[in-house]
């Protein structure tokens, strides 16, 4: 795709500053704008100007350091940089700024890919020398975009999804074509480069391309609402096995398979069964979705915690293999032989994958409009070890990296009154609350800690919880507050884990406030060895391993 069209023509380049390169400092002055307001058509209106006063070749690293990026998503690439190498480059001297050109957008990215991409032996003394150049030319506030990006925290209220309309507001690309491109090709700088160069012509030579993982789509949650979803599909829906399992797309042509996460990295090599049963598939090209998930020997499904020690292993894969199998459960098709099948219904794309793949791969699935017999299914799901789940609309497309009700959750939540020991100053849409929440269950005359959530509350709820917790704070940290153990949440959670991060040694999984229970106080939460029982409970449906 050149660089020689679209927007270069509109006198981008035509400014002293930009002929040079655009100034590093002019990407920290928009995230400072971008803190300053939490209305996301601001939000979009600030980035869409900036990106279009840009050189075509500095859209891309733009877009990617503006939503703290680095690198694209199908890109591995890491500056595996400790804590201790970056606080002895922010000791170091600050160089002197009347002797150095003024770093520009390009230049940052540069230093970056070069961390990434130093080796050997010597590598962390050239990731330093190159951290050290880097944060030396910086002032204060490059210095503090240059540190969120290494965090990946920008605090700025940007996510992708914002970042995607600001883009079809620049380039005058409809929305649907851009997101469109970039779950297809999973690099949010390219599609700027092109949707701001070439536009909505450019975004559609962007194709999917097999072995290059793609953004899937999400759902949304209902809870327990098994009568609101089949309403809101219409009256008849398609009800999956919600497995509590790792989500995977299968790419095939020929003799060759590939295997990606959710997140889009490659797991070939950790899960060979998996590839093995790709041979069976129907079909000489394909790009399949589904669920892996781990079983015991009785073939119960094995806690989300199990999996993910399995789903990474790549070393002794065949012990690997033996003690905790690993089974594919496959609900979606969206290439075959030529043929990409997002724009086709749920229906439709259901029948082509039943014609490639084995029926026994294929998911549990049931079609009704009967709440009661959803809610047996929903019984049996849950009997079997499973989260609950997925209600997906009969003519739904594929809305790809994007939550909507065209699926829906359904998954009943376990519930655990627990304390409010800390909180942290939110950032975004957050910025100004305490908002991130430090939970801990009683243990003797203590509390032990179990996790945090920012989850769950509206803005009415936060700014409440901001003045509650600052009238009953102990300490002001840097962070945020600690506070004495008097506020009780309600929270709702996926599964409670061992955990080495927190005292108790648990941690809950997906945790969410609920409701805050002003009616009870802290001797009325829940106890560590409530919290040790409801863990063993979860058992009596799960298989389990010995402990690691």
């Amino acid at each position: 795709m050149n660089n020689d069209g679209g927007l270069q023509g509109k006198g981008r380049a035509d400014s002293p500053a930009v002929a040079e390169g655009a100034r590093f400092s002019r990407l920290a002055e928009v995230c400072s704008a971008l803190r300053a307001t939490s209305k996301r058509l601001e939000k979009r209106a600030i980035i869409a100007d900036f990106l279009k006063g840009l050189r075509n070749d500095e859209v891309s690293a733009a877009t990617l350091l503006i939503v703290g990026r680095m690198f694209p998503e199908t890109d591995k690439k890491a500056l595996n940089l400790g804590w201790a190498t970056i606080k002895k480059s922010l000791g170091g001297t600050r160089q002197a700024t009347l002797e150095m050109s003024p770093l520009t957008i390009l230049e940052v990215q540069e230093a970056l890919r070069r961390i990434a991409a130093a080796s050997g032996e010597e590598s962390m003394k050239a990731k330093r020398r190159i951290l050290d150049s880097l944060l030396g030319r910086a002032s204060d506030e490059e210095r503090d975009v240059i540190l969120q990006n290494i965090f990946g925290e920008m605090r700025h209220g940007v996510n992708e999804g914002v970042m995607l309309e600001a883009l079809a507001d620049a380039s005058g690309a409809d929305k649907e074509s851009v997101r469109t491109a970039n779950m297809l090709c999973g690099d949010i700088g390219l599609v700027a480069e092109v949707a701001l160069t070439r536009g909505a012509e450019g975004l559609r030579d962007i194709q999917l391309s097999l072995f290059t993982p793609i953004k899937p789509m999400l759902a949304e949650d209902t809870g327990g609402d098994f009568a609101g979803a089949l309403k809101e599909h219409g009256g008849r829906t398609a009800v999956e096995f919600k497995l509590d399992g790792a989500r995977i797309q299968i790419h095939k042509r020929g003799g060759e398979v590939r295997v990606f996460s959710r997140r889009l990295s490659d797991v070939t090599e950790s899960v060979p069964e998996i590839v093995s049963l790709a041979h069976k598939f129907k079909g000489d090209s394909m790009l399949v979705e589904g669920e892996v998930v781990a079983v015991d020997r009785g073939g119960r499904p094995l806690p989300f915690q199990d999996l993910m020690r399995r789903f990474g292993r790549v070393h002794d894969i065949e012990a690997a293999m033996a003690e905790i199998p690993l089974e594919p459960h496959l609900f979606d098709i969206l290439y075959l032989d030529g043929r990409l099948l997002i724009g086709e219904t749920y229906e439709s794309r259901w029948a082509t994958l039943a014609s490639v793949a084995p029926p026994d791969l294929l998911v549990e699935r049931l079609i009704s409009e009967r709440t009661e017999e959803i809610e047996a299914f929903l019984r049996r799901a849950l009997e079997e070890g499973h989260e609950g789940l997925m209600a997906k609309r009969l003519d739904g497309r594929y809305t790809p990296g994007k939550r909507g009700k065209l699926w829906l959750k359904i998954k009943p939540a376990e519930t655990i009154d627990v304390v409010i020991v800390a909180a942290e100053w939110g950032y975004g849409r957050r910025r100004g609350w305490l908002s991130n929440y430090h939970l801990a269950v009683r243990d003797g005359e203590g509390f032990a800690m179990i996790g945090k959530t920012f989850k769950g509350l509206t803005d009415q709820e936060f700014e409440w919880m901001t003045k509650k917790l600052q009238g009953i704070t102990t300490s002001d940290e840097r962070w945020g507050v600690r506070v004495r153990p008097e506020l009780v949440v309600e929270v709702d959670y996926n599964e409670i884990q061992k955990s080495p991060r927190y005292e108790s040694g648990f941690a809950l999984r997906f945790a969410r406030v609920k409701r805050i229970r002003e009616d009870k106080g802290p001797g009325e939460a829940d106890t560590l060895d409530r919290l040790k029982q409801m863990y063993e409970k979860q058992f009596e449906r799960k298989g389990r391993v010995a402990e690691p």
